[in-house]
């Protein structure tokens, strides 16, 4: 399972690629491995303030549909629009083109609750 150390995590398993004050969010290797072949992904969030944990989407894969939760708050500035014609772009890819929203970060200091690729190696194992 591929955990890459300079990326933040979730408990919910997307992963937090922090630059400045853009997020890049996915879901973990771990996530798309569970969840099966991608054949949808739906943001309707683009533009809009979210609070931490919030829904800013779903994923669905052949076995099921999944909720994917902002693992900060801020604004939703972009959606991979690739996703649209190759959703599986998500299973071959999760942690470069597989990227799934970028998003403003409104409060730098909620990254602290974030896990490390250690930690999030422990969740998914335990």
């Amino acid at each position: 399972m591929n955990i890459p150390e300079n990326l933040k995590y979730t408990k919910d398993h997307e992963w937090v690629k922090i630059e400045g004050d853009t997020a890049t969010i996915g879901i973990t290797d771990f996530a798309q491995s569970e969840l099966g072949d991608v054949v949808f992904v739906e943001v309707d969030a683009v533009g809009e303030e979210l609070d931490k944990e919030e829904t800013f989407g779903s994923i669905e894969a052949v076995k099921t549909v999944s909720d994917l939760f902002m693992p900060l708050g801020g604004e939703v500035t972009e959606f991979n629009e690739a996703l649209e014609d190759a959703p599986d772009t998500i299973n071959k890819d999760p942690y470069g083109k597989g990227w799934i929203i970028k998003m403003k970060i409104s409060d730098a200091s909620e990254a602290d609750d974030l896990m490390s690729a250690e930690d999030y190696k422990e969740h998914v194992d335990a």
